[in-house]
């Protein structure tokens, strides 16, 4: 029941219960002003999104907090937007497609955006990408980015418009926290989820725009749709050092980094 210290009838009214909220704090939402030594804390509720942008260096932790959360995944090169995440030269550059501590996510121009430092999980996808719509709809019977089940692209589409981009500009996405097996007939086996507490580390190597759309994975075989919440936290750092043995780890991370090294001195003496 509306009584008149609730209700949003009028502006006095709305600006006064709006004013109510102030301090309030849920499970789900971003920690304003992030914690001491943190550049952006945040827990994105299961069929949500987030997006930051990040300088070269940070390192991005994501955290499966009860073992259902589906963290897809897209990067973007800040200020050259046309430079971004590709999930099939990410998989062929590297000869492996399933992702752990160690492997680089390239752009097209084979480049590294950003290194896998750290990985609990070990149950990630590369190769499905994210739900779209009309699959959401048929399985679930509501595909849209407010509904009750929505879509990856769907939410990568409003997060990509708070970053000025389209859906143009949304190349197929990687997934983290839920993994597939790919069998030699080609086709995909999900292996499920490592568990509650599952933690991934991304270091950027480059000035970064991070979208995220926190949704159930596209072959996830249970009939409903589930998705959990994943704690989003950034934190200052430096991008991977010259001796660092990452760089050199095989002949392939050696020239991606040697290409990113390049682009960003040109970068810098444009400046």
């Amino acid at each position: 029941m509306t009584t008149p210290e609730t209700s949003t009838a009028t502006t006095v009214a709305a600006r006064a219960h709006a004013r109510a909220q102030h301090g309030r704090v849920v499970e789900c939402m971003p920690q304003l002003p992030p914690p001491e030594g943190t550049l952006w804390a945040e827990t994105v509720a299961g069929g949500n999104y987030t997006h930051l942008a990040v300088p070269a260096g940070t390192e991005l932790t994501l955290t499966d907090t009860e073992g259902d959360a589906c963290a897809h995944l897209l990067l973007y090169v800040t200020g050259r937007p046309w430079e971004r995440l590709n999930a099939a030269d990410t998989v062929k550059v590297q000869w492996n497609a399933y992702l752990g501590a160690g492997s680089l996510l390239l752009s097209d121009q084979g480049r590294v955006l950003a290194t896998l430092v750290e990985d609990t999980s070990g149950r990630h996808d590369a190769l499905t990408g994210t739900s779209a719509a009309a699959r959401n709809t048929a399985r679930y019977g509501d595909g849209s980015a407010h509904g009750p089940s929505p879509a990856g692209r769907e939410l990568f589409k409003l997060a990509a418009a708070k970053q000025g981009l389209t859906p143009r500009d949304l190349p197929p996405a990687i997934s983290l926290f839920r993994g597939v097996r790919a069998e030699p007939d080609g086709s995909l086996t999900p292996t499920g989820a490592a568990g509650p507490g599952a933690r991934v580390t991304l270091r950027a190597e480059q000035p970064l725009t991070v979208l995220i759309a926190n949704t159930a994975h596209p072959l996830d075989p249970r009939p409903g749709y589930h998705c959990s919440p994943l704690a989003v936290r950034a934190v200052p750092g430096r991008p991977t050092a010259a001796g660092d043995p990452l760089r050199t780890a095989t002949p392939e991370a050696h020239r991606a980094f040697l290409n990113t090294d390049a682009a960003n001195s040109t970068t810098l003496e444009a400046r």
